[in-house]
C-alpha cells in the first residue's frame, strides 16, 4: 500500500472512530447509524462484501421490511450499511442502498463518495441509481438482478447513459442464488 492510500485510510479511520464516538451520545444504537466494524481487515472479495449485505438483508427481512442489505466500502474499509426500512421509518426513499449512502457522507462529512464500491443484495431501482450517481459511487455490485424493476441492467441501463457525466462500473450477479432466495421466500410468505 503506498504512503498516500496508507494516509488516506488512517484520515477515513480517524473520521470513523470521531463520528462513532459522537454519535455514541446521540443515538441510542451506534451501530445502526454506521458500520459494525470501522477496523480494517485483510482484503475482502466481492463475495466477502456481499455476505455481510445478505446479513443486513436478513435485518431488513426481521423488522417486516424487502430483505435488501447495502454495504459502502472505500479501500477495503466498511464507511456505511444499510438495510431497507421505508416501513418503520415512514420514509418511501429508506431503501437499503440510500440508508448506506447516508451512513457513508455523514462518515466522510461530504456527499461525495468518490472511489467507493457500493454491495447491495438486489439490482438497485431507478431512484437508488439516481443517488449512486450523484455521489459519484465508483463501483457498483449487486446480487440478484431485478427484472421488473432493475435500474443498471434489467430495465434501463443507467449505469453508462450518454446524458450522465458519470460512469459507474458494476458488477452484477454475485451471490445472485442466495440473494434471490431470500425475496422469493419474503414475498412468498406475505401471499
Amino acid at each position: 500500500m503506498s504512503d498516500e492510500a496508507l494516509q488516506e485510510r488512517n484520515t477515513i479511520l480517524r473520521t470513523m472512530c470521531l463520528y462513532f464516538t459522537a454519535s455514541i451520545s446521540t443515538f441510542s444504537k451506534p451501530s445502526s447509524i454506521a458500520c459494525s466494524s470501522v477496523v480494517s481487515s485483510p482484503v475482502l472479495s466481492d463475495e466477502d462484501w456481499m455476505r455481510r449485505a445478505l446479513s443486513l438483508a436478513m435485518r431488513a427481512q426481521e423488522a417486516g421490511e424487502v430483505p435488501v442489505g447495502a454495504i459502502l466500502v472505500k479501500g477495503n474499509v466498511c464507511l456505511g450499511e444499510g438495510w431497507n426500512s421505508p416501513i418503520a421509518t415512514n420514509d418511501p426513499s429508506a431503501h437499503a442502498e440510500i440508508n448506506a449512502l447516508r451512513r457513508s457522507g455523514a462518515v466522510l462529512r461530504n456527499y461525495r463518495l468518490i472511489d467507493t464500491t457500493l454491495y447491495a443484495t438486489l439490482e438497485p431501482c431507478v431512484m437508488c441509481m439516481g443517488a449512486i450517481i450523484h455521489a459519484r459511487v465508483g463501483r457498483l455490485v449487486f446480487g440478484a438482478y431485478d427484472p421488473k424493476r432493475g435500474a443498471v441492467e434489467s430495465v434501463l441501463q443507467l449505469s453508462h447513459c450518454e446524458w450522465s457525466n458519470h460512469t459507474i462500473e458494476w458488477r452484477g450477479g454475485v451471490l445472485s442464488e442466495p440473494c434471490g432466495a431470500l425475496l422469493k421466500k419474503f414475498f412468498t410468505a406475505r401471499r
